[in-house]
């Protein structure tokens, strides 16, 4: 997984601003795109429920004044911007995650505008006020029934590959008291209040996963929670850190939904450096790597911090390139990064983005398949090649035999036939209804100073499971610099 949040509240990452025309908002979105693709991204958690709005016509949530500067007012010219932003996302081979806060419904009663159909306008009864913003009160089944509404309204509408939850649960603590008395009044049921809001979280969590389950199972769900789950000084299976907790803050009780297997991955946000006392990245990296009950595990990084030149301690070049090089000793257990947040690469702080593209991501991903949800893989492809100055490889599968549905191809070359399979050196979108793929390779795929490598393509599905690898090709340079394929070896 080598993802990236892109924020839309209040405009963080797109669009630049709010009430742009349709052309002018698809345009920076692909601009985002390409140059994630160029980092070697392959996948996106877009913000299309910020506040209690949306980034698509929905039943539940008015239109978001993010995307149009007021509330409840479509874009013009008119066009879905979840629907366009799922199949540019897909063009490119990258995964689309659509990323909604589920309780945060008000961002600033101060400024927001709200339109008249706006849920909390509907009902009032069902919120808290809570410094600036409006909150769903969690204690009430309603809000929950509210919830579960809006992610099945998604899933059943958009060709999406994962609903994905921030951290904003119950909020984060202030001297202001959370007003959910009555609700605990009603039903608290003889449960302190800490665990009562627990369980009004884990409800949640698990109606999610059910409905999900229900209308497509192929969809992925995840959380990304607050960075520290308990303290060791809270209870002893806790990580050895200082700060506020999932657990006991927020009433996110994450372990248990990994335990049940209601969330298929886990990405906590480790936002601080490593080293820092008290919220050490390398000692969250390893708790959360021997706590995820089989479930993925992807790691939130700060880029964000690296762009904030005011940030103490992260002008150090070697930072982000430092917690990839930690993330990847631990093969099995985590699964890949996800950035926050896009525009953050833009200013290529500290260089980050050039050690994104000429080095740790320099060779194209996959994301790893979640068994759980699909093991079965696709046919392996047959290939051919193609002759010239720069070798080419055609290929194609037997449709007829073909029960997965293939939407990615992966070339595989090699000095010698036992380097075939390491690593990938190009993925292409493509499919398996008829059509026959095509890769081109160039000097770069051409394993360097040699007169005679090896090819083989596998196939992959939509559920990042790969075939077995097809047959192998060997291609060797004439004297005047062109290639010639043979099959076989």
């Amino acid at each position: 997984m080598r993802g990236v949040w892109i924020a839309t509240v209040l405009n963080i990452d797109w669009p630049s601003k709010p009430g742009l025309p349709t052309e002018q908002q698809k345009s920076e979105y692909i601009r985002i795109l390409e140059k994630d693709k160029a980092m070697g991204i392959n996948a996106v958690f877009v913000q299309v429920r910020p506040s209690g709005d949306a980034f698509y016509p929905s039943q539940y949530d008015p239109w978001s004044e993010y995307l149009t500067g007021k509330q409840g007012q479509a874009p013009q010219p008119y066009y879905d911007p979840l629907k366009f932003m799922i199949e540019e996302a897909h063009k490119r081979g990258m995964e689309f995650h659509a990323w909604i806060n589920p309780y945060r419904m008000v961002f600033d009663v101060t400024r927001s505008s709200i339109a008249a159909n706006h849920v909390t306008k509907m009902h009032p009864e069902w919120f808290v006020r809570y410094g600036k913003q409006l909150i769903f009160n969690p204690g009430l089944p309603e809000t929950i029934d509210f919830l579960v509404g809006v992610v099945k309204d998604i899933v059943h509408r958009y060709d999406i590959d994962g609903i994905h939850l921030d951290d904003y649960f119950y909020p984060y603590p202030t001297s202001q008291h959370f007003n959910d008395d009555a609700a605990y009044q009603k039903y608290g049921h003889g449960l302190s209040l800490a665990d009562w809001r627990r369980s009004n979280c884990d409800s949640a969590i698990k109606k999610v996963h059910n409905a999900i389950l229900e209308l497509k199972p192929m969809v992925k769900f995840g959380v990304s929670p607050f960075g520290i789950y308990q303290n060791k000084t809270q209870d002893s299976g806790g990580s050895d850190t200082r700060g506020s907790t999932n657990y006991h803050d927020l009433y996110a009780d994450i372990l248990l939904w990994l335990k049940e297997g209601w969330i298929d991955y886990v990405a906590p946000q480790l936002y601080w450096k490593i080293g820092k006392t008290g919220q050490d990245f390398r000692i969250l990296l390893d708790w959360w790597a021997n706590h995820t009950y089989g479930r993925d595990l992807y790691i939130g990084q700060a880029v964000y911090h690296a762009d904030e030149r005011d940030v103490s301690g992260w002008s150090d070049t070697k930072e982000l390139p430092n917690e990839i090089q930690f993330i990847r000793q631990y093969p099995d257990k985590v699964q890949g990064s996800i950035f926050f947040s896009n525009k953050s690469f833009n200013s290529n702080p500290n260089g980050f983005v050039d050690s994104l593209k000429n080095n740790y991501y320099r060779k194209p991903a996959l994301i790893p398949p979640m068994l759980w949800i699909d093991k079965n893989p696709p046919k392996a492809p047959e290939i051919w090649a193609i002759n010239g100055r720069l070798p080419q490889i055609q290929g194609a599968l037997d449709e007829l035999s073909q029960r997965e549905i293939v939407n990615k191809y992966v070339l595989y070359t090699g000095r010698t036939i036992q380097e075939l399979g390491n690593h990938p050196e190009q993925i292409i979108v493509g499919d398996n209804r008829g059509s026959v793929f095509g890769f081109n390779l160039n000097y770069s795929n051409i394993p360097a100073g040699s007169k005679k490598f090896y090819v083989s393509v596998t196939s992959v599905d939509r559920e990042n499971n790969e075939s077995s690898e097809s047959n192998i090709i060997r291609f060797e340079q004439r004297s005047d610099g062109s290639w010639q394929g043979f099959v076989g070896y």
